[in-house]
């Protein structure tokens, strides 16, 4: 089983704050696993020092396809293939989604292949009506899910984090999306899914949960250790000492 996403000992520091203490983890390339855990246990800042957010003090290890990425600018993380979809996709006046794919096949080198990927996943997504459209401005919650998800297909990481991409959804909007992660799973990719809530998981094929508590992963199991959580809380977890 090849290693996708590898962290090893991860330590976060914002000030005199730790918010990460020694994280673990690992998600293979073709696996879905998901990130649990209460406000303020650290699922975010791990995104955050993933993908190189000034501010943090960051110490550990992780890699990316075997890519040590800690030491790398924003943008070489990005090439070494990790993606993230946000929370709140930020919506940029002024330009095209069209427009950003033409930037992102400049990066790429490979231009041609690129627009394939871009026409293939416009026509599998209903992106058609979107990409003359100002990137995320004037669109639903799930609109914008269903622009990040279009990003995802074309850029093809290694490994994509989704930071709590069911918030401020309604049901039908988070059986969408949920629907829409499925279709981007590949032998190619491992996708991490940070979330509060169990009820995106139930419409998808999760292989892993993992529980951060107080900084660290706590607990690591199938789609029961979500189900469980549901119907606990978190309340009788804590970080071993």
């Amino acid at each position: 089983m090849s290693i996708a996403l590898a962290i090893r000992d991860l330590h976060v520091r914002l000030g005199d704050l730790e918010i990460l203490n020694g994280v673990e983890l690992e998600v293979p390339f073709g696996e879905v696993h998901a990130l649990m855990g209460p406000n303020g246990s650290g699922k975010s800042t791990l995104t955050h020092a993933l993908m190189g957010k000034p501010g943090y003090e960051v110490d550990g290890w992780a890699a990316v396809g075997g890519v040590e990425i800690l030491d790398l600018p924003v943008d070489e993380r990005a090439r070494a293939g990790l993606f993230q979809a946000f929370q709140y996709p930020v919506e940029i006046p002024g330009v095209a989604l069209s427009e950003l794919v033409d930037e992102m096949a400049a990066a790429e080198g490979n231009g041609d292949e690129l627009r394939r990927r871009a026409n293939a996943a416009g026509e599998d997504l209903g992106m058609g009506p979107f990409l003359g459209r100002a990137v995320n401005v004037g669109l639903s919650g799930g609109e914008k899910k269903r622009s990040e998800m279009f990003q995802l297909a074309i850029a093809e990481p290694k490994v994509a984090v989704l930071d709590e991409i069911d918030s401020g959804l309604d049901i039908d909007a988070v059986q969408e999306v949920a629907a829409l992660v499925e279709t981007q799973r590949s032998p190619g990719l491992a996708v991490l899914i940070i979330t509060h809530y169990s009820r995106i998981l139930r419409y998808m094929d999760v292989d892993r949960v993992h529980v951060m508590v107080g900084g660290a992963i706590v607990e690591s199991g199938g789609a029961e250790v979500a189900e469980r959580l549901e119907a606990e809380g978190y309340a009788g977890l804590s970080r071993p000492s």
